[in-house]
């Protein structure tokens, strides 16, 4: 079955009718008892839902990461302020790609018995608290799929400039084995603090936080950028995106 999830992810970003272009998506699996989905709700955020609340029965969560082609990287860091336009129209069609991965995904699951679930790409979080009820990230990296970086990405095998989806389904995976508790080091600044490079690039310092001690990004600065970006680009729909700590040494894949 794992195999066939593959095809159908591979299938649909091949096929994409999208001026956004992508490298070779990824995919992880996890279980759904895994002990870290308890861990999110317990210590990091309390209103994190776990996968039995989007599915009763759930037994395993798929995660894929969609990353983007080297030109819309570039063209993104090429401007210390500006949102380049073709990142803009990368975060609105590859949310939509997502999309429709999922629902393919979810018929395609039905069709053999299986029961799933999902929730959307984004705007699937509290406008006040400004958390997410079910992290693409954080499910990335229980899936296995990478790690957090300095500037909370996910840094994965082919970095952190792309996407994250993921879909939780009640059949168990016979060859499915727990991940690693403990992801490795993929961040250069945890890894021997050489890289301040996305707190350098943030246009708000909403990161300067991290180099004091405090893990936590100002979540509220960051917001507001990205609805100035929103405003800016209101003709593509809700944009509400930035992206320039993602363009750095981490954004191909893991720079340790």
């Amino acid at each position: 079955m794992t195999q066939a999830i593959a095809s159908l992810i591979n299938r649909e970003v091949a096929g994409a009718d999208t001026l956004t272009a992508y490298r070779q998506p990824l995919l992880g699996f996890a279980r759904a008892d895994d002990e870290r989905f308890e861990y999110l709700r317990r210590e990091v955020e309390a209103a994190h839902v776990l996968p039995v609340d989007l599915l009763p029965g759930a037994r395993a969560v798929l995660s894929f990461f969609l990353p983007f082609e080297r030109w819309i990287v570039e063209a993104n860091a090429a401007y210390p302020e500006t949102v380049a336009r073709e990142w803009a129209v990368a975060y609105v069609e590859t949310n939509a790609l997502i999309g429709r991965i999922t629902a393919g995904l979810i018929a395609m699951l039905a069709e053999r018995g299986i029961r799933a679930a999902a929730e959307p790409a984004t705007h699937n979080f509290d406008p006040e608290s400004l958390v997410s009820r079910w992290s693409h990230k954080s499910v990335a990296v229980i899936a296995g799929l990478g790690a957090f970086g300095l500037h909370h990405m996910v840094i994965t095998d082919a970095g952190c400039a792309g996407r994250f989806g993921s879909v939780v389904i009640d059949a168990a995976l016979p060859e499915l084995e727990p991940s690693p508790l403990e992801s490795k080091v993929r961040c250069l600044y945890f890894h021997d603090g050489s890289c301040r490079v996305c707190v350098a690039r943030c246009p708000v310092g909403a990161l300067d936080s991290a180099l004091d001690g405090d893990s936590h990004i100002d979540k509220r600065r960051c917001y507001r950028r990205l609805l100035a970006v929103a405003e800016e680009y209101r003709s593509l729909g809700l944009v509400d995106v930035c992206g320039k700590c993602a363009v750095g040494p981490c954004a191909f894949g893991p720079a340790v």
